[in-house]
């Protein structure tokens, strides 16, 4: 998974080996001591960390004798994962089908189907304001899932159960990370869909240094991982905070603690990395920059915290991120 000066044989021999940059324009505007380190994953082919994931699971289904030419590959996404298998089954030669709730924004989903993926949108529960996915609507979606799965006898690309998902960032993400920081690393936190990031990074920076501390991000008014009661589950931060306290992927063994941000608090941060980083990121790298920023005016005053910059602003041109 490592970019080089050589010719590549495909696009997703592209994925992986994101840059690492220091945020010291961020850390100085908000007058913080200590340094904020953002892997870019966002620029990976298909505009995300999920390219990583998408690839391992496909590529261990192969191995493992589950995917065979022919067979369909069935997942539920926010859109970032579906854009990933969008991606490698496209090269691979898989029909791809995406199952997505109406409640994401319309950007993934175009993009998905502009790569050969077949889209079923999935309508939201009764209630729940466009924009904002909340736990009820993706079990919606998991059913719609379910179902196709059957119909189909496709391979279920189940990016919140298969070990994929943790091995990609366990085997690449992680490493990386150690690799362009030296090891010199004092914390590492980040926003929580399905779990795969933060346990695999998590793992992968505590077998290289068990001082490393690593923290859950969750919204503020759907904190469930921490035991916080829900007053909102219908919040602005997609890709994650589904309201889910069962992710088979999360090892209580990683957890040093819980940070919690609010929507305005992870959309500000995004438009502050845009205006004063370059970095043009989404609501969830937001919630990570914001939460860095927590942990540098407490008790990692001084010190070095990593976090991923999910997936690209660009997918979040039709929501309130980008408008004024």
């Amino acid at each position: 998974m490592n970019r080089t000066n050589k010719i590549l044989h495909s696009v997703y021999e592209a994925i992986g080996s994101t840059p690492l940059v220091e945020l010291s324009r961020l850390t100085g505007f908000l007058n913080l001591e200590g340094r904020i380190l953002a892997k870019l994953d966002y620029l990976n082919p298909g505009f995300s960390k999920k390219d990583r994931v998408a690839l391992q699971i496909i590529e261990d289904a192969e191995e493992q004798g589950l995917l065979k030419p022919g067979r369909e590959v069935v997942e539920l996404t926010s859109g970032n994962t579906g854009t990933g298998l969008a991606i490698v089954c496209a090269v691979k030669d898989y029909k791809f089908v995406a199952v997505m709730s109406k409640g994401n924004s319309m950007e993934r989903a175009r993009m998905m189907a502009a790569l050969g993926a077949e889209v079923v949108l999935v309508d939201q529960a009764p209630g729940s304001p466009p924009g904002q996915v909340s736990g009820e609507d993706l079990e919606l979606v998991e059913q719609e899932t379910q179902k196709i799965v059957k119909e189909r006898n496709a391979f279920r690309a189940d990016q919140f159960k298969l070990q994929g998902n943790f091995r990609a960032h366990y085997l690449h993400t992680g490493p990386e990370i150690l690799e362009q920081s030296a090891g010199k690393i004092d914390a590492f936190c980040d926003f929580v869909g399905t779990g795969g990031t933060f346990s695999g990074v998590a793992a992968a920076l505590k077998e290289h240094d068990p001082r490393i501390k690593c923290f859950i991000v969750e919204p503020a008014s759907a904190a469930v991982l921490a035991g916080k009661e829900v007053t909102e589950a219908n919040h602005r931060i997609q890709g994650g905070g589904y309201s889910m306290s069962d992710l088979p992927l999360v090892k209580k063994e990683h957890i040093d603690g819980y940070l919690f941000v609010s929507d305005e608090e992870a959309k500000t941060a995004a438009r502050s990395l845009a205006k004063l980083e370059g970095i043009f990121a989404g609501f969830s790298s937001g919630a990570n920059a914001a939460a860095a920023a927590q942990l540098l005016a407490g008790e990692f005053r001084g010190k070095t915290v990593v976090i991923l910059m999910n997936d690209s602003g660009l997918k979040y041109l039709s929501t309130d991120l980008w408008s004024r």
